[in-house]
């Protein structure tokens, strides 16, 4: 087994050889179909990247995130006006979640309307800006910011993708999160009172809607007049809503009792996405375990958190290298052993798993 030094400098080595020159992050280099750059993974590994001493990469990854949206200018004020108008919008309309590397758009068939990553880039790129204490980067990027503002409070209530690129008909409450996450954050370093009171409007809808039986659910839709519960069990994204987000505090009875739920539901040695998981059966994913461990720490309790961080220092392969889940607690091996067949093994190395490493070691150091 490595030692965390090992691993920790293997893990900024990776994400460092695999950001195109351009800034954007690879999801996984040697999986095809993780061949692109999503803003809500990237904003997550310049997170990382930043607590682990590579301030400079992490500007890169904002840089890139830039040049995306400076192109996307008539596109959203399209999409603005449709709404305004009340004309009907296609999914395929809005911006994308993912890019090419070099910032072109992704044409493929795959679900790409999801909003968190929008969320993440504001909040990452205030955390960034905190860090290095360059304010000057919030006249630089003004335009981008000020369009994902005005992107994401016109459409943050609109079903979408969630964070696994799945269930487009409902509302995902990791995925509020993200958005509450950027507003809450430029609001506040920018002292501006209307984007707080949007974060605070996004706030209240989760603690009234995203509720049940004292806990968070995993998404909500509307039905039959009103905003409830459609996927009633917990998801392990629902940690987000406490870290690194701040819609409730970690020791929030409500975020207590999901952590509880997922300890139940979802925890193995890792942790699992949510109960109904079948990609790749429904393994154990390296980056949420890094979360429950990064959570725990903030609860207080180390013993765990360091637990978590040595069963991912487990899961490297003889280069260092961190999957995106293991097959050690299957829900379903046929449901493996089909997507095997169909893709190969699970993407090796993500990147995503790889900065969540850095950030839970970088919290227990």
């Amino acid at each position: 087994m490595y030692k965390e030094e090992d691993v920790i400098n293997q893990s900024k080595m990776i994400i460092k050889l695999n950001q195109h020159p351009s800034g954007g992050y690879v999801a996984c280099p040697l999986f095809s179909h993780y061949g692109y750059s999503w803003l809500r993974d990237g904003s997550f590994i310049a997170y990382a990247m930043d607590t682990a001493g590579e301030p400079e990469s992490a500007g890169q990854f904002y840089e890139w995130v830039d040049r995306v949206l400076q192109t996307k200018k008539d596109q959203v004020q399209e999409l603005l006006r449709k709404q305004r108008e009340g004309i009907w919008i296609e999914r395929s309309e809005f911006l994308n979640t993912r890019y090419h590397l070099d910032g072109r758009d992704d044409h493929s068939d795959w679900g790409n309307f999801q909003l968190d990553g929008y969320g993440a880039w504001l909040w990452g790129l205030c955390e960034h800006i905190r860090r290095t204490g360059n304010d000057a980067l919030l006249r630089i990027y003004r335009e981008s910011i000020e369009l994902t503002v005005e992107y994401l409070q016109a459409f943050w209530l609109f079903p979408n993708y969630d964070c696994w690129e799945e269930f487009s008909d409902y509302v995902h409450p990791s995925t509020l999160a993200c958005i509450y996450g950027g507003l809450h954050a430029l609001g506040e370093l920018e002292n501006r009172p209307e984007l707080l009171a949007k974060a605070e409007e996004i706030r209240s809808f989760l603690l009234e809607h995203s509720v049940l039986e004292q806990r968070f659910v995993k998404s909500v839709q509307y039905q039959d007049g009103k905003w409830q519960p459609v996927q009633p069990g917990v998801d392990a994204s629902l940690l987000w809503l406490a870290l690194p987000f701040g819609v409730v505090e970690p020791s929030d009875p409500l975020m207590l009792a999901t952590v509880e739920a997922i300890e139940k539901e979802l925890k193995h040695e890792g942790i699992q996405r949510y109960a109904a998981d079948t990609y790749y059966g429904g393994g154990e994913w390296l980056l949420l375990t890094a979360w429950y461990g990064w959570l725990k720490a903030e609860l207080g309790d180390r013993e765990e958190a360091n637990r978590c961080l040595n069963w991912i220092i487990s899961k490297a392969d003889a280069l260092g290298r961190l999957p995106e889940q293991v097959p050690d607690a299957l829900r379903s091996v046929s449901a493996y052993d089909d997507w095997v067949n169909r893709l190969g093994r699970p993407p090796l190395p993500l990147l995503w798993s790889h900065a969540m490493l850095l950030v839970l070691s970088n919290k227990l150091g």
